[in-house]
């Protein structure tokens, strides 16, 4: 294992699963054009942003119903059907924890998920039981890229930040994490060339 890195730290929307609103809402409205209009103005990403940030679903589905009485079917089935979001795994990445796994790598996460969505998700995603701690946004009322969250991380998985190499996707979260010390790999190119990065680290 590399004398620099002893650890891994997953991103897991867009890093190990796929996510979209459009993947459930796609199935509800067959127009086009009604599909982009109400993922633009009712089932927003800051919306459910909210949610990452830690508002209750109940609550956030409550008050958009209000505001778009007419579309109320529709809102109410992003709580029952909120799994229809993600439609499967990234391609090789799970397959890239397993390897961590086998190596003995130590593996956390850090994600920007609801508390109920999570609740909802966690059991249909076995791959995380390789993680030895989850910090989950939603539930700890912080959001990346504040660097509160990466602070509470470190702490909570014992591990140096210069000694944790951490994944995401989104830019912001990779700068605020490396703003702070912390190893990243900014998961633009897909697992081919997060894979060549772990092994140049000597992880695999």
């Amino acid at each position: 294992m590399s004398a620099d890195v002893d650890a891994v730290v997953w991103d897991i929307g867009h890093v190990l699963v796929q996510w979209s609103i459009r993947h459930l809402y796609e199935k509800l409205i067959p127009d086009p054009a009604e599909l982009d209009w109400f993922l633009t103005h009712v089932a927003t990403l800051p919306w459910h942003f909210r949610h990452d940030a830690g508002e209750p679903l109940v609550d956030l589905i409550a008050e958009k119903s209000a505001e778009y009485p007419e579309h109320r079917a529709l809102i109410e089935a992003y709580g029952p059907r909120w799994l229809e979001t993600i439609p499967g795994p990234i391609d090789g990445t799970p397959a890239l924890v397993e390897a961590l796994a086998a190596k003995g790598v130590p593996q956390f996460s850090i994600t920007n998920f609801g508390a109920d969505t999570w609740a909802m998700f966690r059991p249909t995603f076995p791959v995380l039981d390789h993680m030895g701690d989850v910090v989950v946004s939603g539930v700890e009322r912080l959001i990346k890229p504040d660097p509160a969250i990466f602070q509470l991380a470190a702490r909570r998985f014992g591990h140096a930040p210069e000694r944790m190499l951490f994944i995401d996707d989104n830019a912001a979260n990779i700068a605020s994490a490396g703003a702070l010390g912390w190893r990243v790999h900014h998961f633009t190119r897909g697992a081919g060339a997060l894979e060549a990065d772990l092994r140049a680290l000597g992880l695999l």
